[in-house]
C-alpha cells in the first residue's frame, strides 16, 4: 500500500524544521541582528552596492539590485529561518522580526558581510589578452552577476579580412539608420540606407564604437557614454532611442528602461542615482531635448570608480562601482564642458520634416534580437583581432585608456573615424565657455593685451560677463576665477599688486603651448542662476 502524501499543514511543519531558530532576545537585540547579518551573508541573492540590495528580475526579464527595505529584511529573514522569542522557563515561540531588529540591520553601514557587486553581465566575460569565458551567476574575480550569456563561436586568432567581414555584418545590420555625415545611396526597395561601399564617417563611427563600448562594458573598469542627438525642431522619429534599444539587445539581451530628465537638475541627479543603485546593465536618460545636459553624478560614475552617490531621501553618500553602459538621447542636445569628454557624440538627420514618415520594414528590433548571438560574435571578433594584433593607436583620452586600446583602436584600424576628434565641437556648444568666448574676444577687442585694473573694464565686456548687472564684486570674483582659463585662443593672466597700495591687473594674451601646461586649469565661474528655469531668447536651457 503505498505511503500517504503529507497534508499542507505538514509539507509547512517539515520546512520550519528544516530552517535554523533566530533567537530574538530583548535584553541583547545586538546580538540577534549580528547573528541575522550571518544568516543574510550567507544567501546567494543579496550583495552590497553601498547599501544591502537584493537580486530580482524586472518583467521584462533583465536583472536589478534593489536596495532592501525593513520589510524587505522581515520577509528574507522568515525565508531563511525561523525568528523565535526567548522566554523566561518556558520554550521559545515563533515571532514575526521585529521592525527594530531589521532597521538595526540597515543600519550596520559596511558590517553587512554581502558580497560586493559591481554590475550584472550578459555577455562573455573579457580580459586583455583576448581571451573570453561564459559564466552562470556570481563571479568573484569580477564582481559581476552573470546571465543569460549567448553562445558566441569568436575565431581563436582571426585575421584582418575576418575583422572586416565583421564589420560589414554589423554595418549592413543598421545600414538603414540616418547617420548625418554618411554618404547614402538608396537600395532595391527604394529606402535611404548607408553607402557601405564608403567607410564610415563620424557619426556610423560614434555609433559603432559605442556598440562595442556596451558589448565589452562589463569587463572594462571605465568607459565614455554615447550622446545621441537629431536636430531640434526635426528630429523626433529619426532613430535615436530604436539605436540605444537595438544596442543594448546585442550586448546585453534586453531593452532599457529609459527614464527623462525630470523638472531640474536635483531632480535629474535623484533618478541617477537611483537608476545607478540598481546595477542594471544600461543607464537610459531619453528626450533631454534643446538642453544642454550638466550632471555632477554623471560626470563622476563615468570617470571615477568608485564614485561616489547621494542616496534618495539620506544625506549620507556611498561608494558605488557601476559597469552600466550610459547613453543620453534629445534633440538639440548638448552637454557641458565637463562632460564633453565622457561622451562619444553621433547624430542622427533624416533630412526631411517628418522623419517617423519614412517607409522602413516592420520588425528591426525583433530581428535584432534573433540576431543577437551573430551580430555579438561579429563585435568580439574585432575585439579579439584587436588585443592579438598591433594596432595603431588613436588620440590618447584620459581616464579611458583600456577603453581606447579595447574599443575604439580595432574599429580605426579598420578604417572608423576617430570620436575624439569630436571632443572640441562638443566644448564648443556649452553655453558657460561660449559665453567666455565672448566675452575674451570684446575685451580683447578694447584693451589687447594692456594690463588693466577691473574698475577699468570696458562695459560692453563687463555687461557679457554680468548680463544681470549683478555689480562689482561679482564682476570681480568672476574674472578672478577666470585667471588662466584658455578660451577664444587667448589666456586671461593675473598680476598681482606690487606693494602695499598696488592693485591687481589682469591681461588677456594670445594662447600658446606653453601657456597651455604652464597656466592652472580653469577654476569655476560663477554661474547666472544655477537652477533657474525661465530662459532668455536665444539662449539654450542647461539641465
Amino acid at each position: 500500500m503505498p505511503e500517504a502524501l503529507p497534508t499542507p499543514a505538514e509539507i509547512v511543519d517539515l520546512a520550519l524544521t528544516a530552517k535554523p531558530e533566530l533567537m530574538v532576545v530583548a535584553s541583547d537585540i545586538p546580538s540577534t541582528v549580528h547573528a541575522l547579518r550571518d544568516l543574510l551573508a550567507a544567501s546567494d541573492k543579496m550583495f552590497d552596492r553601498g547599501v544591502p540590495v537584493r537580486f530580482v528580475r524586472t518583467p521584462d526579464g533583465s536583472p536589478a539590485a534593489i536596495p532592501l527595505t525593513k520589510n524587505n529584511v522581515i520577509i528574507a529573514a522568515h525565508r531563511l529561518c525561523r525568528p523565535m522569542k526567548a522566554n523566561v522557563g518556558a520554550e521559545p515561540v515563533p515571532i514575526t522580526l521585529p521592525d527594530r531588529v531589521a532597521q538595526m540591520y540597515l543600519d550596520m553601514v559596511g558590517d553587512w558581510d554581502l558580497k560586493p557587486l559591481s554590475g550584472f553581465s550578459m555577455s562573455p566575460i573579457l580580459s586583455a589578452d583576448g581571451s573570453l569565458r561564459s559564466h552562470n551567476g556570481y563571479d568573484p574575480e569580477t564582481q559581476l552577476w552573470c546571465c543569460s550569456v549567448p553562445e558566441v563561436f569568436v575565431p581563436p586568432n582571426p585575421n584582418q579580412a575576418e575583422a572586416k567581414a565583421s564589420l560589414q555584418k554589423v554595418r549592413q545590420a543598421f545600414r538603414t539608420f540616418p547617420f548625418s555625415d554618411a554618404v547614402r545611396t538608396r537600395d532595391d526597395s527604394g529606402i535611404e540606407v548607408v553607402d557601405l561601399a564608403q567607410p564610415p564617417g563620424q557619426d556610423e563611427s560614434a555609433f559603432l564604437i559605442g556598440l562595442m563600448t556596451a558589448c565589452c562594458r562589463s569587463s572594462l573598469w571605465l568607459a565614455p557614454g554615447l550622446l545621441l542627438t537629431a536636430p531640434s525642431l526635426s528630429g523626433a522619429g529619426s532613430g535615436k532611442g530604436l539605436l540605444v534599444r537595438s544596442i543594448c539587445a546585442i550586448a546585453f539581451g534586453v531593452r532599457p528602461r529609459a527614464f527623462t530628465t525630470g523638472s531640474d537638475r536635483q531632480e535629474l541627479e535623484k533618478r541617477l542615482a537611483a537608476e545607478l543603485i540598481e546595477a542594471q546593465p544600461a543607464l537610459f536618460l531619453d528626450n533631454a531635448n534643446g538642453v544642454a545636459l550638466r550632471s555632477d553624478t554623471l560626470a563622476s560614475v563615468l570617470t571615477e570608480r568608485p564614485a561616489r552617490v547621494r542616496l534618495l531621501g539620506q544625506t549620507r553618500m556611498v561608494p558605488l562601482n557601476s559597469t552600466a553602459f550610459i547613453a543620453v538621447t534629445g534633440n538639440g542636445l548638448t552637454v557641458t564642458e565637463d562632460l564633453a569628454r565622457r561622451f562619444l557624440y553621433c547624430t542622427l538627420d533624416a533630412r526631411c520634416e517628418d522623419p517617423e514618415s519614412r517607409p522602413f520594414q516592420s520588425g528591426f528590433l525583433e530581428q535584432i534580437d534573433t540576431r543577437r548571438a551573430e551580430l555579438l560574435t561579429a563585435m568580439l571578433t574585432i575585439w579579439r583581432w584587436g588585443r592579438l594584433n598591433a594596432i595603431p593607436k588613436g588620440r590618447p583620452l584620459g581616464s579611458f585608456e583600456a577603453w581606447s586600446e579595447w574599443c575604439r583602436d580595432p574599429l580605426l584600424a579598420l578604417g572608423c573615424t576617430d570620436p575624439v576628434q569630436r571632443i572640441e565641437t562638443l566644448k564648443a556648444h556649452d553655453p558657460k565657455r561660449q559665453r567666455i568666448a565672448d566675452f575674451f574676444q570684446a575685451w580683447w577687442q578694447h584693451h589687447q593685451a594692456t594690463p588693466i585694473k577691473l574698475k577699468d573694464l570696458d562695459e560692453a565686456a563687463r555687461a557679457l560677463l554680468d548680463p544681470h548687472n549683478r555689480g562689482r564684486q561679482y564682476v570681480a570674483n568672476a574674472v578672478q576665477g577666470l585667471a588662466g582659463t584658455h578660451a577664444a585662443g587667448f589666456v586671461l593672466t593675473r598680476q598681482d599688486a606690487a606693494g602695499k597700495w598696488g592693485r591687481t591687473t589682469y591681461a588677456l594674451e594670445k594662447a600658446s603651448r606653453e601657456h597651455h601646461h604652464r597656466q592652472p586649469p580653469m577654476t569655476p565661474m560663477p554661474s547666472e542662476v544655477e537652477d533657474e528655469r525661465s530662459i532668455t531668447p536665444g539662449e539654450e536651457a542647461t539641465i
